[in-house]
């Protein structure tokens, strides 16, 4: 089985390895995935962000997985629409935020699941459900803040699983993969 290469992007507040991070990283790690979390902190500009984590990912070989949160959740995003990863796992992503570039991006992965907290007050829900029903995602709605803080345990869960999905199709043989997109 080819290494798989998850890449963490944090939002615009937050930092490289934050609590978060730090406990999806060993989920990561110990299903037996490299971990790269992006240190984007210099910067607050989405699109330059982009542009670094799509020099990045040109650099990896093997299947690729996207974790983004917040403004980490746009990025990945967007970066999904070139970069093509196996999974992209999204946090509470900026959609809906005005001065953002891409409005409607069109990721193209295989896995792609969206957790949301009902207490978020920084990104409306209608935007986030919207790009899980465009994209037919596996939305998560739960009772927590923008940072989803209060579910750390279930968020280990749900990425445990999300992982789990995103490893296992690497196993089809290509005509397994295009059965199950039929």
């Amino acid at each position: 089985m080819p290494n798989f290469t998850v890449i963490f992007a944090h939002g615009r507040e937050s930092g490289p390895w934050g609590r978060k991070i730090r406990a999806l990283a060993k989920v990561a790690e110990r299903l037996g995935c490299r971990v790269i979390s992006r240190d984007d902190s210099d910067n607050q500009d989405p699109e330059l962000r982009v542009a670094r984590l799509l020099d990045e990912a040109r650099a990896i070989e093997g299947p690729i997985i996207l974790v983004g949160s917040s403004m980490g959740g746009y990025v990945a995003t967007v970066a999904a629409q070139v970069v093509r990863p196996v999974g992209l796992f999204l946090m509470a992503p900026a959609f809906g935020v005005p001065g953002y570039v891409e409005q409607a991006p069109h990721p193209i992965c295989e896995e792609l699941t969206v957790v949301y907290g009902w207490g978020d007050e920084l990104v409306p829900l209608e935007a986030v459900v919207d790009f899980a029903r465009t994209h037919q995602a596996m939305l998560h709605l739960v009772p927590a803040g923008h940072a989803l803080l209060e579910q750390i345990d279930w968020l280990t869960l749900a990425f445990e699983q999300f992982l789990g999905r995103c490893l296992s199709l690497n196993n089809r043989t290509g005509r397994e993969r295009l059965m199950a997109t039929l």
